[in-house]
């Protein structure tokens, strides 16, 4: 065996690596939704305290990302993936054992700190590993399927897990999967940090975005409960807005900037952003309103709605590899505009979803058609947000997207249910005799008209902003690559 294919095997395995630990934590995202129901009647949730077990994870896991990128570029990647590692397989451990309400929530937020130092470090050992170009694009293929899919097959695994042994084996699993990845990181990845003359830390910067940012994700949370017009809700929105506004301000007299806004002198950089914060809206919410939709109006069991979402995960692996490709030869912008309408049109399917659904004819189709829209999606936006990046800006970057997932994720979800619940509630008004799964199921069709009508206008900011890449003219078919301004 040659040195050089030596080399290529061990950046595939190390992409193996990065991989497991991305799909784990876009993973535990998911797998609590189905569980939450035991998890109330074990450790004696109120209904209103029952979301912050999702809620707390989300808050510092969308807080955090931007400050564990920089932290990868100034402290070491590798150094940070691992330690990011260690802290989600304790923290899985302890939500295991949780003996209460409180215990619970508390080692659910120290996962989500775990998990917002270990993406951004997971995504930018990928930048370093693989060079820009053909290699890079097919580990994003796999990397971006893993993300993709990592919400449908976390509904499933939940199902599975919860029904067949406890709600605690949707945590332990990340443990002996977190202690195995540990001991292969010093084989299969090398540290690297930014080639950085200076090794300053923006203090100022980064209290200040990282409140910023969990202040945001707070009052998404508490406006599905007080309502959007509540002088709490108001208040924490403006608190937010000074704090991000603050930072921007910050950067831009910094000497060392946590984020340098030069790096948002790329149209397409700045587009795919917004797109993957629209992409990752939609993913949390339309994954809500379904298992809501599968166990509250068609009665189904944890494990019927866990396995309900196989066809979407399935169709998001296999697409997500293709998309790569696909990428390659076409360009982001046309792949990433047809992705993000394919999912329109799988939304829009789902808006007919009936009180008396059928599986195969009302959600199955519509699921596949999701999959894949998903999957044409999550490759190219990722491709476009790192293309052009220099390699002292990869963790930065990587934080940066996986915030725009995180954010738009949490903002959608907030939003999307607070229509939907307005919509059902209006309905039971206008209908006093009307039963309590038909006004679910309005309320749920509704939701889904506003996430049609948001995948379309994302396919219209990246027809327009997005810059298409050079035509693959005068070279070879293996050497494709997406060359797009910064």
């Amino acid at each position: 065996m040659t040195e050089a294919t030596t080399r290529a095997n061990r950046r595939w395995s190390a992409l193996a690596l990065i991989v497991t630990a991305q799909f784990m934590v876009i993973l535990d995202v998911a797998i609590v939704n189905v569980a939450l129901p035991s998890i109330k009647t074990d450790l004696g949730f109120s209904q209103t305290n029952l979301q912050w077990v999702i809620s707390a994870y989300a808050i510092l896991f969308g807080g955090v990302l931007l400050l564990g990128g920089r932290l990868a570029d100034l402290l070491g990647r590798r150094r940070l993936f691992v330690g990011g590692l260690a802290l989600f397989a304790v923290s899985s451990l302890l939500c295991g054992l949780a003996w209460s309400e409180g215990s619970l929530i508390a080692f659910r937020a120290v996962q989500g700190l775990g998990g917002a130092l270990l993406a951004p470090a997971a995504l930018s050992l990928l930048m370093t590993t693989f060079e820009e170009g053909r290699e890079r694009n097919l580990a994003l293929g796999i990397y971006g399927a893993a993300s993709g899919s990592g919400a449908a097959v976390g509904v499933l695994l939940g199902g599975l897990l919860t029904s067949y042994l406890s709600w605690s084996w949707i945590f332990f699993i990340n443990v002996p999967v977190g202690v195995a990845a540990i001991a292969l990181t010093p084989v299969l990845l090398r540290e690297s940090r930014a080639e950085l003359e200076h090794r300053h830390f923006d203090f100022a910067g980064a209290a200040s975005v990282t409140a910023g940012l969990m202040l945001l994700v707070y009052a998404m949370t508490r406006a599905t409960s007080d309502g959007w017009g509540s002088a709490t809700t108001l208040g924490l929105l403006a608190g937010a807005a000074a704090l991000v506004l603050a930072f921007v301000g910050i950067e831009l007299r910094s000497r060392y900037p946590l984020l340098p806004l030069r790096i948002f002198r790329s149209r397409t950089l700045s587009a795919a952003n917004g797109a993957m914060a629209i992409v990752g809206g939609v993913a949390f919410s339309e994954f809500f309103l379904l298992t809501l939709y599968l166990q509250d109006v068609l009665h189904y069991s944890a494990v019927e709605s866990g396995l309900a979402f196989v066809g979407f995960a399935l169709t998001v692996v296999v697409i997500s590899n293709v998309a790569q490709w696909v990428t390659g030869r076409l360009g982001v912008r046309p792949t990433l505009t047809t992705g993000l309408l394919i999912s329109a049109l799988s939304v829009g399917l789902l808006t007919r979803l009936p009180v008396q659904g059928s599986y195969f004819w009302d959600l199955f189709p519509a699921f596949v058609l999701g999959g894949a829209g998903m999957g044409l999606s999550f490759v190219p936006v990722t491709i476009a947000s790192l293309t052009g990046v220099e390699r002292a800006d990869a963790g930065v970057a990587s934080g940066l997207i996986n915030t725009s997932r995180q954010i738009g994720g949490a903002i959608g979800l907030a939003a999307v249910s607070a229509i939907a619940a307005a919509s059902t509630n209006g309905y039971a008004r206008a209908h006093a005799g009307a039963s309590t799964a038909v006004g679910l199921d309005h309320g749920f069709q509704t939701g889904l008209y506003a996430l049609t009508g948001l995948l379309v206008f994302g396919a219209l900011l990246v027809i327009t902003f997005v810059r298409p890449a050079r035509p693959p003219a005068a070279v070879e078919p293996e050497v494709v690559a997406l060359e797009e301004a910064a």
